[in-house]
């Protein structure tokens, strides 16, 4: 044990927050898994809480393996992966729009690991190829189209397979990947063409599916009444009525304002057991709910200190590769977060973006947790090499 943490390298401060996270998950899902518990009676709370604690776990390994990889399996892998998620992306799609119920075009089964959603390996494995592209195939001293058919045509597709099941995924996917090309210098001509690209593409696709309801997506519908509901609740304020629509939004406004200002009443939620996503998309409502207002900011608090901590990493490296991936890998998961709160509070329209290291789940853990240790990793390679010049100085 004592080898295991001598082998964590990378920045600290990072390490600390990234286990406050962790170990606050545990205590909150514990709290709001009563709702499933309620709901399904097939588990308790400690079962619930022990897979989740397990699933921490794994992403704490994970992290740590990931941190101790160098540049060549980050390169090697964001090249691979992006024939892998292709893949999995169109298999999920395959499977059709409803099983159970459910929106089955996000999740397959894997034994052993249980339900997967492709698509947040897809957000990870895109932000890594769009790293490879500007910061070591000098994307932007590509032309247009040689950099369409060697990058672009990936993006799209990769974004085109992820709409129509997940529109905010695939939105925040594609908006990502435009800020990091912005900020590592791709021509700006070239983001409008791409622009005016996808444009074109999200009006047909509309398009098509308004032709064609029943054979493309069932989602054009759900996506509209989610913005409109959202407005029409903000603007009527005084008279909203609770419908299956804004149900969870809804209990989410009610637990924060029980929440008040200054409050520690953990596991004591009420809301929790009407709200169906109270493990996940509406954790951050729990919270506020059994913490108050200042305990809601205590945790926005720890979310802005990590993108701190990413701008600071990404300005430390030397080298224009790592300076790109650690925002590309690490600029969405506070992106994410952001999303998650602010769907709680009521700034946002419902988005199921999870609120990382917080919300329950398991590949947003993985994942997640994955993209941490490529942050980490660069820190340490960096750090690695400061090191050995000064001893190859000292030596001299």
């Amino acid at each position: 044990m004592t080898k295991f943490f001598q082998n964590i390298k990378g920045d600290r401060t990072l390490w600390v927050f990234i286990s406050l996270l962790m170990l606050f998950s545990i205590v909150v899902v514990y709290s709001a898994s009563s709702n499933l518990v309620n709901t399904y009676g097939t588990i308790s709370s400690w079962q619930f809480i022990l897979k989740h604690a397990i699933l921490l776990g794994m992403g704490f390994f994970v992290m740590y393996v990931v941190h101790l990889m160098n540049e060549k399996a980050f390169l090697i892998l964001s090249h691979i992966g992006i024939y892998l998620v292709i893949v999995l992306l169109l298999y999920t799609l395959s499977r059709g729009t409803i099983m159970g119920g459910a929106n089955a075009s996000r999740w397959i089964y894997i034994p052993v690991v249980g339900s997967f959603q492709p698509s947040t390996l897809a957000f990870l494995v895109l932000m890594m190829f769009t790293a490879r592209f500007i910061g070591r195939k000098n994307g932007n001293l590509m032309a247009f189209t040689d950099a369409f058919k060697t990058y672009w045509i990936w993006v799209f597709a990769i974004v085109g397979l992820v709409l129509p099941a997940n529109l905010s995924t695939a939105a925040l996917m594609f908006s990502m990947v435009l800020i990091i090309l912005w900020i590592g210098g791709y021509p700006w001509k070239d983001l409008l063409k791409v622009l005016g690209i996808s444009l074109f593409g999200v009006v047909f696709l509309i398009l098509l599916i308004k032709a064609f309801p029943n054979k493309i997506s069932n989602r054009l519908d759900t996506w509209q009444s989610r913005i409109e509901r959202h407005f029409m609740d903000n603007n009527q304020s005084d008279k909203i009525e609770i419908t299956d629509k804004n149900y969870q939004t809804i209990h989410a406004k009610i637990a924060i304002a029980k929440g008040g200002l200054m409050r520690l009443n953990p596991g004591k939620s009420t809301e929790k057991y009407f709200l169906p996503q109270s493990v996940s998309d509406f954790i951050y409502a729990i919270i506020i709910e059994e913490y108050g207002l200042v305990g809601g900011l205590i945790i926005l608090f720890i979310y802005l200190m990590i993108g701190i901590r990413i701008f600071i990493i990404s300005k430390n490296q030397e080298d224009n590769y790592y300076k790109i991936l650690v925002l590309a890998v690490g600029l969405p998961l506070i992106f994410q977060a952001l999303i998650n709160m602010g769907v709680a509070v009521g700034i946002l329209p419902v988005t199921g973006q999870p609120l990382p290291l917080i919300s329950s789940g398991g590949t947003a853990i993985l994942i997640t947790s994955a993209a941490f240790g490529i942050i980490l990793a660069a820190d340490r390679m960096r750090t690695q090499k400061q090191q050995k010049e000064i001893d190859d100085f000292i030596t001299e």
